[in-house]
C-alpha cells in the first residue's frame, strides 16, 4: 500500500502558482507599453524634420526589452509546467485536466505563457521586416 507523507497540493507554493499564471500577461503588457514609448521617443523627433528614420539605439533597445520580456515569459511558462507536473498525475499536457484549483492554475499558466509568448514573437517580427518608424504611421 503506497502512501504519500506530503500531500501533492503542497508541492507547489501559491507564490509560484501566481507567478506562473500572471507573469506572462504583465510581460506582454509591459512590452506593448515599452515599444510604444521607444517608438514615440525615437521616431517623433525625426518626423518633425520630414523623414522617418529610426535611431539604431532605439532598435537595440526594442530588441533588448523584447528579448528580456520574452525570456521572463518563457521562464514563467517553465515554472507553470513544473508546477503542473508536480500536481498532476497525467504524463502529457494534452491529456491534462485542471482537477483542483492549484492544478488548474498551473495548467492555465502554461497555456497563457505559450499563447502570449507567441504573441510577443509576432510583436517582434515587424522589426525585422518594416522600418522602425514606419510602424508608427
Amino acid at each position: 500500500m503506497a502512501s504519500e507523507d506530503t500531500p501533492r497540493h503542497e508541492a507547489a507554493s501559491p507564490r509560484r502558482l501566481w507567478f506562473g499564471l500572471s507573469t506572462a500577461f504583465f510581460c506582454w503588457f509591459l512590452l506593448g507599453i515599452a515599444e510604444m514609448f521607444i517608438t514615440w521617443r525615437a521616431c517623433l523627433h525625426n518626423e518633425q524634420f520630414g523623414q522617418a528614420s529610426a535611431n539604431p539605439a532605439a532598435m537595440a533597445a526594442a530588441f533588448a526589452v523584447s528579448g528580456f520580456l520574452l525570456a521572463v515569459t518563457a521562464f514563467s511558462g517553465f515554472t507553470s509546467y513544473r508546477n503542473w507536473r508536480r500536481l498532476s498525475a497525467e504524463r502529457h499536457v494534452y491529456e491534462g485536466e485542471g482537477r483542483g484549483r492549484r492544478e488548474y492554475m498551473a495548467l492555465l499558466g502554461v497555456f497563457i505563457s505559450f499563447t502570449l509568448g507567441v504573441g510577443m514573437v509576432w510583436m517582434l517580427l515587424p522589426l525585422f521586416i518594416l522600418q522602425y518608424c514606419l510602424r508608427m504611421r
